[in-house]
C-alpha cells in the first residue's frame, strides 16, 4: 500500500526566523531536512512526503522547492506567501512552473485576530486568485479560532481547502469524550459539510502534555484515537489525509510512534480499500501529486 506523509516540515535553523521556536523545544533547535527523516520514513513504508512551510518569509517556498529538486520523495510543496500583497499572481507564477508546486499556508494561529485576517479583501482576492490556480490552501487554526474560518472556508470553494492537525483540540486536559469533544466536534461537522474541505489527521501528539516528557500516555492515545473517530464521522474515510507532523512531531512522539498511531486506528477504523484513500488516495486527488514508482 502507496503511503504519503502530508505534512512535514523542514528548515535549516536560525533563531530569528522561527519565533515559535521557544527554548522549551531544543528538539527543534536544529537543521531539520529530509535526510534526517529518511530512516525513520523508510522504516514504516512512507514513499513520498508534502513539505509544508514553516517559515512566514518570502524565500520559505523557493527553500521548499529547492529541497524537492534534491529529494524526490518530497512530491509536493506548500509554501509561503504574503497573500496580503497586490502582485500575488506574479509571485506565483515562477512557483507553478515546478511541478511540486501545490499551495500555500500561513500560521493563521499566531495572528491576533484571526477573523480580521480571513475578512480581509487583499486576502481573499489573493485566495481567489490562487484557486483559479487550483492551488490548495491549507488552514492553520486552534480549536477556539475554528468559528472564524467557517465563514472564509465557505466562501472560497473553488478548489480544495485542507484543515491541518484535525484543527488542533484542547486535549490537554480532556478525554475526547463527547461532552468535552462537543464544540470541537460541531466546528468540525460545520467544515465538513463543505465537500471541498479535507482534514489532515496530524498533529495531534503535540496538543498532548508533551512538556512532561514521557511519551504519550495510554489515556492520550486512547484520546487522539477518539479524535481521529470523530473526524471521520464528520469527514468521511475519502477526506482525510495522514501527516506525521515531522519534526514537531518529536516534542511529544517519535516518528514510528507517530506512524504507528495512525496506522492502528486505520487498520481497526478502515477498510482496506478505505485506507488506501487515507494513506495516498486522498493526498494525490487534492494535491494533485505524482509519485514516482517506489519514491522511498
Amino acid at each position: 500500500m502507496m503511503k504519503i506523509d502530508t505534512h512535514q516540515h523542514y528548515w535549516r535553523y536560525q533563531p530569528q526566523e522561527f519565533p515559535w521556536i521557544s527554548n522549551s523545544m531544543p528538539q527543534l533547535q536544529r537543521d531539520c531536512l529530509p535526510a534526517d527523516c529518511e530512516a525513520a520514513r523508510h522504516a514504516a513504508g512512507v514513499d513520498a512526503v508534502v513539505a509544508v512551510q514553516a517559515r512566514t518569509l518570502p524565500e520559505e517556498t523557493t527553500f521548499l522547492l529547492q529541497l524537492a529538486d534534491q529529494h524526490p520523495e518530497v512530491v509536493g510543496v506548500v509554501g509561503w506567501a504574503d497573500l496580503h500583497a497586490p502582485d500575488l499572481a506574479q509571485q506565483l507564477e515562477p512557483w507553478c512552473l515546478h511541478p511540486a508546486f501545490m499551495g500555500l499556508r500561513h500560521i493563521l494561529q499566531d495572528e491576533a485576530d484571526v477573523a480580521a485576517w480571513v475578512n480581509a479583501p487583499a486576502v481573499n482576492r489573493s485566495m481567489q486568485v490562487m484557486q483559479q490556480h487550483k492551488l490548495v490552501y491549507d488552514v492553520l487554526v486552534f480549536e477556539h479560532q475554528l468559528p472564524s474560518v467557517m465563514d472564509f472556508c465557505a466562501r472560497h470553494d473553488a478548489h480544495w481547502l485542507v484543515l491541518d492537525h484535525v484543527g488542533k483540540p484542547a486535549l490537554r486536559g480532556w478525554n475526547a469524550d463527547r461532552d468535552q469533544a462537543r464544540p470541537w466536534f460541531d466546528h468540525l461537522r460545520q467544515l465538513a459539510a463543505l465537500p471541498h474541505v479535507m482534514c489532515k489527521l496530524s498533529g495531534l501528539v503535540t496538543e498532548t502534555q508533551w512538556s512532561r516528557g514521557q511519551g504519550l500516555s495510554l489515556a492520550d492515545v486512547q484520546t487522539i484515537w477518539a479524535c481521529f473517530d470523530l473526524a471521520l464521522e464528520a469527514f468521511g474515510p475519502q477526506r482525510l489525509m495522514y501527516g506525521s507532523d515531522w519534526p514537531v512531531c518529536q516534542l511529544s512522539s517519535s516518528y514510528d510512534a507517530v506512524h504507528d498511531l495512525a496506522q492502528t486506528w486505520a487498520q481497526k477504523a478502515l477498510t482496506n480499500s478505505e485506507q488506501e484513500a487515507f494513506w495516498s488516495g486522498n493526498a494525490q486527488r487534492c494535491y494533485n501529486l505524482t509519485v514516482p514508482t517506489r519514491a522511498s
